[in-house]
């Protein structure tokens, strides 16, 4: 898996986690949808990885993502932030996962262990 970070995401992510964030997780969170094919990407500020994940290629963030997630997503994914709304999307050449992404603080509780 690919992430590439607009410009205008990794200016809005420093500003709300601090200049000196480096890793997040890309989740598919099925917590509260019904069935595991039913859930939304969520994107957690973290220190480490959860046992079993994998790193992304990314820059300049790190990324670990739960690899049996991957078949959620295309290979290359692509975030940027939307000033005019105030939110993060989440998307690939062919489609939008999400213009409105759920982010969560997760560095300073006990990284959960993988799905």
């Amino acid at each position: 898996m690919k992430i590439v970070w607009s410009p205008d995401a990794v200016q809005e992510l420093r500003a709300r986690y601090g200049s000196d964030i480096e890793a997040f997780r890309l989740v598919y969170d099925t917590e509260g949808c019904g069935c595991a094919v039913n859930g939304v990407p969520a994107l957690w500020a973290v220190t480490e990885s959860a046992p079993g994940e994998i790193r992304a290629d990314s820059e300049p963030f790190v990324l670990w993502h739960d690899p049996r997630h991957a078949l959620y997503f295309d290979e290359t994914l692509r975030i940027d932030f939307r000033a005019d709304t105030n939110s993060f999307r989440l998307a690939s050449d062919n489609q939008i996962y999400t213009s409105r992404m759920v982010l969560a603080d997760r560095r300073e509780q006990a990284e959960p262990a993988a799905r």
